[in-house]
């Protein structure tokens, strides 16, 4: 396992990724732009992707720094069936068992790039695969269609002072939340983190440095960003990571999911978000409603940010309005419950 000065010495290196990332003008920590990719609108159908551009670690590698931490595997985490203890909400959950998918099964994906596709209001979204198709490798982006249910989703780069008051929403509604986080957040908000856990929400992996996971392919390469987040989120709290990972940027292929299966995790994309990582450009209050009011479906996995001031801003009145069309808030225990 690792010794304490090998996590100093990791912490050393993500606050010099954060400082250069400011000097460069860019808005989150260890990312060259932002986590998600911009929405893009398709002549064929009103399409919505999420486009985030990635960590670059050539200039750290160069200078000798090993930004991506090589730790012993752990073999508990792997496909051991045991339920995690949890409060709250947020319900325990097994960890999966890699599926023997049907002969001469293959998955296919559109895009590296997750992205997804909108019909009329109030209906699902087609994503690059077919939920069906994915759920053989225990990957999700939304639920079931017949329940007026939405399973909330929040990625964390880094703090700029809205997740206490998306927290303060959380709470206010009794609505039970997923923060996946990265190693610069950890690092920097344990607080925070602590908070999450104490208010029954589950914490997700959002990889340590927010790579491009896509372009990796081995095991031990992998493997080294989600264990080193589940690690240290276990120094913090005492407790185990849940078993939910979101590829940074969206970007995944086959053999991603593969990998992350056998770690012990559900993949977990989206089929409803909008453009809200853009601290330049932040939407209006009136922007935000349209989009995540008109295009809201059962079943929806919802992916917000944040680092967003609209939506520290809106999360109460925005998590009323859903309430009044009907819909109720699940943890993602529940969606990955029924298979």
């Amino acid at each position: 396992m690792k010794r304490k000065s090998d996590m100093a010495k990791r912490m050393s290196v993500g606050l010099a990724v954060f400082c250069a990332v400011l000097l460069t003008g860019c808005g989150a920590p260890g990312e060259k732009d932002e986590e998600q990719k911009i929405e893009q609108e398709t002549e064929q159908e009103a399409g919505q992707t999420e486009q985030q551009s990635h960590v670059d670690n050539a200039e750290a590698d160069a200078e000798g720094e090993n930004l991506v931490s090589v730790i012993e595997s752990d073999e508990s985490r792997e496909t051991d069936g045991v339920e995690e203890e949890t409060d709250g909400n947020e319900e325990a959950v097994a960890k999966p068992e890699p599926k023997a998918r049907p002969e001469g099964f293959e998955l296919v994906l559109e895009s590296e790039d997750w992205g997804l596709g909108f019909g009329e209001p109030e209906t699902q979204p087609r994503g690059n695969a077919s939920a069906e198709d994915l759920a053989w490798y225990h990957a999700y982006y939304l639920g079931d269609d017949s329940e007026k249910v939405l399973y909330l989703t929040f990625d964390c780069g880094y703090e700029n002072g809205n997740t206490e008051p998306i927290l303060d929403a959380l709470k206010k509604h009794n609505a039970p939340a997923t923060f996946f986080v990265v190693g610069h957040f950890l690092e920097t908000e344990p607080e925070l983190v602590k908070r999450m856990v104490e208010e029954g929400h589950a914490v997700g992996n959002h990889t340590y440095h927010h790579l491009d996971m896509a372009s990796i392919s081995d095991m031990e390469s992998f493997g080294n960003e989600v264990n080193d987040v589940a690690q240290l989120f276990q120094e913090i709290t005492g407790k185990e990571l849940s078993p939910y990972y979101r590829p940074p940027q969206g970007k995944c292929n086959v053999r991603n999911l593969e990998m992350a299966e056998k770690l012990g995790y559900y993949t977990i994309f989206w089929s409803l978000a909008y453009v809200d990582w853009n601290q330049d450009n932040q939407p209006s209050h009136e922007e935000a409603f349209d989009k995540l009011t008109t295009r809201v479906h059962p079943g929806a996995v919802v992916l917000l940010h944040n680092t967003s001031n609209t939506n520290g801003e809106i999360l109460d009145e925005l998590l009323t309005k859903w309430e009044g069309m009907g819909y109720s808030f699940k943890p993602l225990s529940e969606l990955v419950s029924k298979e």
